[in-house]
């Protein structure tokens, strides 16, 4: 299968991951990424801030991942972190290690925070904070789910604690962010995506100088 995009270690693949990983070897030494939940929850009413055609698309692909695709994806890498860990557990497993992303938000309809699931045999539970409100990079959001970046390398500089890590993988891209910020710490990357649009906003943003400055 042909790169939809590849310059400076970095590399993205348009199509169903599972597909993807089928027909490509994959070795990386970290998988960061946050795949579909399926909790069908990104309505104009839901507390997303997002469009209306947005949130009709990612209803369409908010569906919890196979638990074979899951395991087939965990198995490429020496370590993993998933976001969605309290959706996720029964696909995966239990785990020693949550992350948590502590948004800096109490007594409202959105999430307190984030977890994520990790197979990490060092360490214990860590929390990242950072106020939802300051989170986002400069400028619209490019994807309903986007992750920060800062968040991002958060997550790689915990997963170094243990693994020597010189390419990162994501099986459920958005818009590249996880690349994104593996790209600013002088990391390889590799990125899967579905949607063709997020494909090229992946890529310009890649395109783009470090953003160490911005975020």
């Amino acid at each position: 299968m042909k790169p939809y995009y590849e310059q400076d270690g970095i590399v993205i693949y348009h199509g169903d991951c599972a597909e993807v990983i089928a027909s490509v070897e994959i070795k990386a030494d970290l998988m960061l990424t946050d795949p579909p939940y399926g909790i069908g929850s990104w309505s104009s009413t839901g507390g997303n801030s997002i469009k209306a055609d947005e949130a009709e698309m990612a209803n369409k692909w908010d569906v919890l991942p196979p638990k074979e695709t899951m395991e087939a994806l965990v198995a490429l890498s020496k370590t993993s972190i998933v976001w969605g860990g309290n959706y996720l557990a029964g696909l995966l497993g239990a785990w020693k290690t949550p992350l948590i992303w502590d948004k800096a938000i109490r007594g409202m309809h959105f999430a307190d925070g984030e977890l994520a699931w990790t197979n990490f045999d060092f360490g214990s539970l860590r929390i990242f904070n950072l106020a939802a409100a300051a989170s986002d990079s400069r400028g619209e959001r490019k994807h309903p789910t986007q992750k920060p970046v800062q968040l991002m390398r958060w997550c790689i500089d915990v997963a170094e604690k243990g693994v020597e890590i010189e390419t990162v993988f994501d099986p459920f891209m958005g818009s590249g962010t996880t690349l994104r910020a593996a790209k600013d710490m002088g990391k390889k990357a590799i990125g899967i995506e579905f949607e063709e649009r997020y494909c090229e906003i992946a890529a310009t943003r890649l395109a783009q100088g470090s953003l160490f400055a911005l975020d």
